[in-house]
This record gives C-alpha cells, sequence and structure tokens, in this order.
C-alpha cells in the first residue's frame, strides 16, 4: 500500500467504524437523522449549535453517571439489595416497593436523580433472584414521572413554571397535589395486574455480599455535596472535582461510564430547540390559541410528544399565563412517547434491556391517553 492509499484507508475505517456505532445506537442514529433533516429545513451556522446545548444538565448528567458506576463498583448495591429481598416476599410486593422508592426520591431529588439510585438497585436485585427487570425498569420510568408532578424540585420544567408563576413553594404544591395523587394511584393500579404475587426466588442469594466501605461511604458524601453544587449551579466544579478525584483514585468510574448516554443528550438539546424554533411551529401555536387552561394543557401534554416537556413548558409559557393548566400539561406529556420525559431515556438506558422501547411505549401511550383524559377534567 502506497503512503498516499495509507491515510485514505484509515479515513475508510474510521468511518466505518463511526457508522457503525451509530447504527448500533437507535436513539443515537434518529437523532443524527433527525438533525440533517432540520438542517435542510432550517439551516443554522454549525459553529451556533452547541449554544442550544444545556450544558450544566450535560455535566449535571456526567457527574451522576461516574458517581452511580462507584457506588456500584463498591458493592453497595449488592448489599442493599441482599438486604430489600429478605423483607419483600412476592415480586408484586416488590414492585410496589420500587414504584414507591422512585416516586418518593423524584419529588425531593428530580427524576433523574432518583433513576440513577432506583434503576441500578434493581439490576442489582436481578443478580440475587430472576426479575421482569424491563418491566420494573418501564414502571420505575412512569413512576418518577408521577411522583416529580408534586415539587418544584422533582423536575426542570416545575422548576421553572414555578419560578415564572411567583407563587409559593406550597401553593405549587397544594395545586399539583389532585394530579401527582391520580397519577401515582393509576400507577399502582396497573402494577397490580402486571406483577404476580409470585414470591422471590432466592436460591442465588447465597454469598455474603462485600461492600468497599471507603469507596462506598466516599462515593456517598460526594454524591450529597455534588447534588448540592449542581442545584446552586455550579455542576461543573462539582464534575471537575469528583471525575479528577476518581481518575486519581479509582479510574474504573470515570472510564466504564455511559459515554454514549452523554453524546446521545447533546443531541437531543440540539434537535428538540432547533425543531422549536421552527418559524411554523410557533405560527401554529399562535394561530392555534391556548387562551384557555382547556387548550393550555392539551398543548402542553400533546407539544411534548413531540419536543419533549421542558422545551414544551418554556415555548408555551410564551403564549399563556395559566402556569397550573401548562403545569398539568406538560406533567402528563412526560408520559406517552419516550421522547415526552428525559428521564424516559435515562431509564431504559440505564437497563440495558433489549425491546424495550417497544414494551414502554405499549404501556405509556395508553396511559399517556387516560392521563391526559383526567387532567383535561382537573382543569376544567
Amino acid at each position: 500500500m502506497s503512503s498516499a492509499e495509507k491515510p485514505r484507508s484509515a479515513g475508510v475505517s474510521g468511518l466505518r467504524k463511526t457508522v457503525g456505532f451509530v447504527a448500533n445506537e437507535p436513539v443515537l442514529a434518529i437523532l443524527v437523522a433527525a438533525l440533517v433533516v432540520l438542517q435542510c429545513l432550517h439551516p443554522q451556522a454549525w459553529r451556533t449549535l452547541p449554544g442550544l446545548v444545556d450544558w450544566p444538565t450535560v455535566q449535571t448528567l456526567a457527574g451522576l453517571l461516574i458517581l452511580t458506576k462507584a457506588v456500584e463498583l463498591s458493592g453497595f448495591l449488592m448489599w442493599l439489595a441482599h438486604r430489600v429481598v429478605h423483607h419483600v416476599h412476592s415480586e408484586r410486593g416488590l414492585a410496589g416497593l420500587v414504584i414507591a422508592l422512585a416516586a418518593g426520591l423524584s419529588m425531593l431529588v428530580t427524576n433523574d436523580v432518583a433513576l440513577f439510585v432506583v434503576v441500578p438497585l434493581v439490576l442489582s436485585l436481578n443478580r440475587l433472584t430472576p426479575l421482569p427487570v424491563k418491566r420494573l425498569t418501564i414502571f420505575t420510568a412512569l413512576a418518577v414521572n408521577a411522583g416529580s408532578i408534586l415539587t418544584p424540585l422533582g423536575n426542570p420544567q416545575n422548576l421553572f413554571l414555578w419560578q415564572t408563576s411567583g407563587v409559593s413553594f406550597g401553593a405549587f404544591v397544594y395545586a399539583l397535589l389532585p394530579l401527582c395523587a391520580a397519577l401515582t394511584a393509576m400507577l399502582y393500579a396497573v402494577a397490580f395486574f402486571a406483577f404476580k404475587p409470585r414470591a422471590l426466588d432466592l436460591s442465588r442469594d447465597t454469598a455474603t455480599q462485600p461492600v468497599d466501605r471507603a469507596y462506598a461511604g466516599t462515593t456517598g458524601l460526594l454524591f450529597v455535596a455534588f447534588v448540592l453544587l449542581a442545584d446552586s449551579h455550579h455542576a461543573a466544579i462539582g464534575l471537575a472535582a469528583i471525575a479528577l478525584g476518581f481518575l486519581l483514585w479509582r479510574r474504573d468510574a470515570v472510564l466504564k461510564i455511559d459515554w454514549p448516554l452523554l453524546l446521545i443528550f447533546v443531541l437531543m438539546f440540539i434537535v428538540l430547540r432547533s425543531a422549536a424554533a421552527l418559524p411554523w411551529i410557533e405560527t401554529t401555536i399562535a394561530a392555534i390559541g391556548i387562551d384557555t387552561p382547556l387548550r393550555a394543557f392539551v398543548a402542553g401534554s400533546v407539544l411534548s410528544q413531540g419536543i419533549s416537556n421542558v422545551p414544551a413548558a418554556i415555548m408555551l409559557a410564551e403564549f399563556t399565563h395559566d402556569w397550573r393548566a401548562l403545569a398539568f400539561g406538560v406533567s402528563v406529556g412526560g408520559f406517552g412517547l419516550g421522547i415526552g420525559s428525559l428521564a424516559n431515556l435515562i431509564a431504559i438506558r440505564l437497563a440495558k434491556e433489549r425491546g424495550a422501547w417497544t414494551a414502554f411505549h405499549l404501556l405509556s401511550i395508553p396511559f399517556w391517553i387516560v392521563a391526559t383524559a383526567f387532567g383535561a377534567w382537573l382543569v376544567r
């Protein structure tokens, strides 16, 4: 091979690896295709696209990926799973506990953070006793979407709407309580039929679960510190500190995280915000008019299916001052299509179960339809 052919061969090989990587990541492939289409419909300078990314969110996600990987490597999740399976005696009981834990945590530490605690725990439980991991993960995603409705801390769209509404924390919780309670109750009703009362098989749970206490304890303290830093808008500082610290101390916690997930999130922001900025979308919303609570609610629920609930809340807030109806709409919009809430993407991605997206939509779309109908009744 001549010297001129070597760079060409290397370039072709690199292109094939890139194409193969994208082809093995369906969500990533869809986002890349969507970006190409959007650039054809409404071209933007490529250098401006990074400005569409919510980098604090990506930095927070990266930090949480490192910390949850460290918790997993410490053995703490397996130790906790060992304790849980000996206090819950049936598959249905375990599902109820997982839903309660996911929903409760999401009210306090956002739905994304709750997923990084609960989904790895489910995966650890599955190593001790055979579980329907795919189904449990789907219900975990629905649970964090339902639980996070209640408080301004539960998800980004709530925080945004709370800040713009000017109401007190208590008033916001009181306004969202009926929807949160109804959807959580509905989720438990579905779970009752989705999970059987069969006893858990504990034949795998024979050995004691060793825990690296120094590793787990340090990671736990860093987890709390990082969440506090992220909440005070200093995620970049927190990420730099924990990434450097783990690279020097336990580098596997950094090297073994799900790097493609970070790339997916970056592209998600670019694609969704590019779509939301299309002139015809803004014109259509203005022409339809969302000047009544019911219209604002339906617009939030439906638009979330196309551009996710956080961008939907930001866009629709320009056309209505009814924050309660809009909060109801984008909260319900987190169900339905996977794109409705970024939490859905995180949950399915963490579980890494084949066919999870199909199973997710078979449950989440009917749930969204019923939730939209019930939410419309509450808004009226």
